[in-house]
């Protein structure tokens, strides 16, 4: 019988540490926000999109071992940090120019990359995240014991990049809206300097984190 085991508490209480893993403010919810407010609602979603797809491959990894592995090679995982580590520097560098060059105006802001690497950088910083990995590997194992059925770890990650696909959808849709935008551009200064202190302050940990025995 498919999906034998995600509809007990143990699901119910896996679905539950997932979306707030996803809903709550890191890295990859405040560049879809950042975006959707700065360059609107189609961009966002471009975005969050790269980050759904990093989110499922991570996803699909834990249910059927390879993060596991990865986790239990301290190397690995180690690369995993430092390349991640140094994309939120990148981020927060991207951010902090922003606060320079912010002119306060409702026009939007000039975007020359196309959506295709859009959905490539959200992909990029979801598959440099180590947070992912553990969170991923936590509720795989909260879900599904020992010896489930492939079908069923499958059916688990698949309704899990359903819910992460939805939170993301909303944030890009509420925050490309006409009056967030505004005030987005009311204290752009801001919001980019919160931005490019939250980017480098990850970076900085995730890089000190790759170097931890």
């Amino acid at each position: 019988m498919l999906l034998p085991h995600l509809t007990g508490a143990n699901a119910l209480l896996a679905y539950t540490a997932f979306v707030i893993g996803v809903a709550s403010p890191g890295p990859s919810v405040l560049a879809v926000m950042g975006t959707a407010m700065a360059q609107g609602r189609a961009r966002a979603l471009a975005l969050a999109a790269g980050v759904i797809g990093g989110s499922l491959c991570w996803g699909l990894c834990a249910a059927f071992g390879l993060a596991a592995a990865m986790q239990r090679w301290s190397g690995a995982l180690a690369v995993v940090k430092t390349i991640g580590g140094l994309y939120l520097l990148w981020m927060a560098w991207q951010a902090a120019r922003r606060v320079r060059g912010a002119s306060g105006t409702v026009a939007a802001a000039p975007v020359t990359e196309g959506y295709a690497r859009t959905c490539a950088r959200g992909a990029a910083m979801h598959l440099t995240n180590p947070k992912a990995i553990v969170v991923w590997l936590s509720v795989v194992s909260l879900a599904l014991p020992a010896g489930a059925a492939q079908a069923d770890a499958l059916a688990f990650v698949v309704s899990c990049a359903l819910i992460s696909a939805t939170i993301f959808c909303c944030y890009a849709l509420a925050f490309s809206t006409h009056a967030a935008r505004c005030a987005y551009r009311t204290g752009e200064r801001w919001v980019n300097a919160v931005l490019a202190g939250v980017f480098a302050y990850a970076g900085v940990r995730m890089l000190l984190a790759s170097q931890a025995r």
